[in-house]
């Protein structure tokens, strides 16, 4: 169990510190009904655990025997990010026949954002065929694209794969993916529990503010591309 609630407590380590996922999944948990918020929880969480296997077993290693692979990451994933955070930061006024279906990655994806309006309809309670694909496709992106972050996350899982036997890394890397499970689920099931004390107005000035800060993940992401091909 010791290397289990060690695997825990470096998985809790890994996935809480804020970033892409964390505002994505916080940003559905105060704009959607619990369970779609739920919905998107368990779909980032996917993601998450195969990034964090992947990177126990050292895809980082890949993409760094490989410089044009990081690269071509880093400016196909900045330019993505860049559009999930302006989606956010400059939401499209959509029609009543459109509400739910949102605007830009993210607001698309998070379908049943709030409007800023008096009076805007309660969030969707079915994500629909194209919103679970938009969820998908976004959650995808948060999570896989940002290869600084893979290799980041190798060096840290790695290090401790390194030093552990076959038996030893199974309770390990179990206790790494509960972490993640416990986290995302948790994040959503607070946050959506209190987002009825947040009126419309007060939502959509988060949206904006988690907007900016992807857009700045993206910016650094495109630096650090325009950087690699200097």
């Amino acid at each position: 169990m010791g290397l289990y609630f060690q695997g825990l407590t470096m998985g809790l380590a890994y996935v809480a510190p804020i970033g892409m996922q964390n505002l994505f999944v916080i940003n559905s948990a105060l704009t959607r009904t619990r369970r779609n918020a739920l919905i998107t929880a368990a779909i980032v969480i996917f993601f998450d655990i195969v990034l964090s296997l992947a990177c126990f077993f050292g895809i980082g290693a890949l993409m760094q025997a490989h410089p044009w692979l990081q690269t071509v990451v880093l400016g196909l994933g900045g330019a993505v990010v860049v559009r999930i955070g302006l989606g956010l930061l400059l939401p499209k006024k959509k029609s009543t026949s459109e509400n739910g279906a949102g605007a830009g990655a993210v607001a698309a994806a998070t379908a049943s954002t709030a409007s800023p309006v008096a009076g805007a309809e309660a969030p969707a309670k079915r994500l629909g065929l194209r919103g679970l694909l938009k969820t998908v496709g976004t959650a995808c992106v948060v999570t896989w694209f940002n290869p600084q972050a893979i290799i980041d996350g190798t060096l840290m899982l790695g290090a401790f794969a390194a030093t552990l036997s076959a038996q030893q890394a199974t309770p390990f890397i179990t206790g790494v993916e509960t972490a993640s499970v416990m986290w995302f689920l948790g994040v959503t099931l607070v946050v959506n529990a209190f987002a009825h004390k947040f009126n419309p107005k007060i939502i959509g000035v988060l949206n904006r503010v988690c907007g900016g800060i992807i857009v700045l993940y993206g910016i650094k992401l495109l630096v650090d591309f325009v950087m690699a091909v200097l």
